[in-house]
């Protein structure tokens, strides 16, 4: 059991509820035991008494007691930039594992780490993967992408045959993708299907996709679906968005093709002089790959739900959506 620990918020974690803060770094610790520390004053933020629903802020500092629970196992909950900064390999892997047998494993990728290499990627899954790598010498393979700034459920094979299977899976679209998003203003349509052809087009930053002219040379059709969650002040909207086909960067295109860019996208969120960024809301992309519906390699389907990311949790928990409400597969 360790002494008293004084423990910095980060960034990370600004606007979190103090119990949610606490199922981090302490998930063996029950809310009751929690409650009873608060009431005592044996836990306190800036030296202060506070309650359960507390709103924790970046540099404040939360006095933890000794406690008669592991705190220094595996953490749950999302995986802030620093851990992605000094975290090794296989460590990093397990913290993101979701679910995991002898044919597959799921995880939760975090926002800004890319899944493949390319230009300025230093680190990626599908080299950290080599820590993985089974005693037969069969590293795990990787079946899909995301985007780097997109978090969110992420499957990989553990075997050449799983990888067939799953990668036919993906193309022949018999897997339901859900995501969350949360995007400027609110659609007039509370659900809609989004049918349009798109084109990549290289730029300054790199490729972007746009929507192409009636038979444009190299187009590719995309189709998406949407429905509204949630509305905050008519300003934003949280959307569950499911891909139908695959294409890059295919729901962040039509978000902005409908009129509703995704908040704190790079590529696609152009600013409006007529409107403000919301206060408190980081400037990163807001779109988490929430759910996936697959066949599993056995036999059966496989269905895994992904936790948020930390600054997606620090904007739910700004606006006072329920992550429950959505549902864990968004059904």
């Amino acid at each position: 059991m360790a002494g008293i620990e004084h423990i910095k918020v980060e960034p990370d974690e600004a606007g979190m509820r103090l119990d949610r803060w606490f199922k981090i770094h302490y998930p063996g610790l029950g809310f009751g035991q929690l409650q009873k520390l608060l009431r005592s004053g044996q836990v306190r933020v800036d030296g202060g008494r506070v309650k359960t629903d507390a709103r924790v802020q970046p540099g404040q500092m939360v006095r933890v007691p000794p406690l008669d629970v592991d705190a220094k196992g595996p953490k749950s909950g999302p995986i802030a930039g620093k851990d992605l900064r000094n975290s090794g390999d296989a460590e990093l892997l397990a913290r993101m594992l979701l679910h995991e047998d002898d044919k597959v494993f799921v995880l939760n990728k975090p926002a800004g780490l890319a899944v493949q290499g390319g230009s300025g990627v230093a680190r990626h899954i599908d080299k950290m993967l080599e820590a993985w790598t089974s005693k037969k010498g069969e590293k795990p393979r990787l079946v899909h992408r995301l985007d780097r700034d997109t978090s969110g459920v992420l499957v990989v094979a553990r075997t050449r045959g799983a990888a067939q299977k799953l990668t036919a899976a993906f193309r022949e679209r018999d897997t339901k993708k859900t995501y969350w998003s949360l995007v400027k203003g609110v659609p007039r349509k509370r659900e809609d299907k989004i049918s349009t052809w798109l084109v990549k087009e290289p730029t300054i930053d790199g490729d972007r996709m746009r929507i192409a002219k009636h038979g444009e040379e190299g187009a590719d059709h995309a189709v998406s679906f949407y429905r509204v969650i949630e509305t905050a002040a008519q300003r934003l909207s949280w959307l569950e968005m499911e891909p139908y086909t695959g294409r890059t960067h295919q729901l962040r295109v039509h978000a902005l093709h409908i009129g509703h860019p995704i908040i704190g996208d790079p590529k696609y969120f152009i600013d409006d002089p007529n409107w403000d960024f919301p206060g408190g809301v980081q400037k990163r992309l807001h779109l988490h790959a929430r759910h996936i519906d697959i066949p599993h390699p056995n036999g059966g389907r496989l269905k895994v739900t992904a936790p948020l990311p930390p600054h997606m949790v620090q904007t739910w928990n700004l606006l006072g959506f329920d992550q429950d409400y959505g549902g864990d597969d968004g059904e």
